[in-house]
């Protein structure tokens, strides 16, 4: 079925039904595209990683996107539950439970786009959908025109790695929404052609592609801010590897911000800062 005429018979339903009075989110991009739509006040449940915005702290946790607790789900006694596609059957397992489900899905950025729209659509007020995603797709578009006809420089997204040292780490690969931003900046990622949307990768690995940028949330912060004392230190443990371009240029970024691992309304900020950290010049 064609993404219209899906978003046509979710938006069909929406009005056979109703619109959904309740509804949780064990996905923390479902639950910021909810808000943004303007679907807020009908949130009652949301995972435990749902922290944007902050009117979402203040809902009933409903456990993990992976491992949600289906009593308390079922306590809240939800008209829709937004769940992420997992090769669990979370899903399956809510619907034995009489509930409807909305699969969510944003691997990439065109996926992530496609669920704003499917979820408004399940809202019963398809055109709210709409109207964001032509937002964002016009802000991309402003900011492709902005680096445009510059050399793309390389940039590698590091998601994860051991406490403290650059050691165990995994980079952003093909395929994800990172990597789809990543070239919207006017960049190249350097593990674009690793086997996996998030490969493990070592740091002789790194020095061989050689990023002009390397931006590491290696730390993330439980309230997603780092002091300038954790940036500097992030900073000083690359250092520890002159060879590498980016931190003989200044140019490694320590972020702790979730805008940059959520895939939802504020992927074209990611977007724009990626920009500034690749073509600054460019940005001003």
């Amino acid at each position: 079925m064609r993404r219209r005429s899906l978003f046509a018979v979710l938006a069909a339903a929406a009005r056979a039904a109703g619109p959904p009075a309740r509804i949780v989110s064990t996905v923390p991009n479902a639950t910021e595209i909810l808000f943004t739509l303007g679907f807020g006040e009908r949130v009652v449940g949301v995972s435990s990683f749902c922290r944007y915005p902050a009117e979402a702290r203040q809902r009933t946790k409903v456990g993990s996107f992976a491992s949600p607790d289906l009593e308390r789900i079922v306590s809240l006694k939800p008209d829709l539950v937004a769940v992420q596609k997992l090769p669990s059957d979370i899903r399956g397992k809510l619907e034995s439970f009489g509930m409807r489900v909305l699969e969510v899905r944003h691997g990439s950025v065109n996926e992530t786009l496609a669920s704003i729209e499917q979820i408004a659509a399940a809202c019963g007020d398809a055109n709210r959908g709409t109207a964001l995603t032509t937002k964002i797709r016009a802000a991309f578009s402003e900011i492709r025109a902005q680096v445009a006809g510059r050399p793309r420089q390389g940039m590698t997204f590091i998601v994860g790695r051991n406490a403290g040292k650059v050691e165990g780490l995994i980079a952003v690969g093909p395929g994800s929404y990172l990597n789809g931003l990543i070239e919207i900046a006017g960049g190249r990622n350097v593990f674009s052609d690793a086997l996996a949307a998030y490969p493990k990768v070592n740091i002789e690995s790194l020095i061989a592609r050689n990023p002009d940028v390397i931006v590491d949330m290696g730390d993330m912060a439980p309230d997603g801010g780092l002091s300038q004392r954790q940036r500097a230190e992030i900073v000083a443990m690359w250092a520890k590897f002159p060879l590498l371009r980016a931190v003989r240029e200044g140019r490694v970024f320590a972020v702790s911000d979730d805008r940059f691992v959520v895939p939802g309304p504020r992927m074209a900020d990611a977007a724009r800062e990626f920009a500034r950290m690749l073509h600054p010049e460019a940005m001003r």
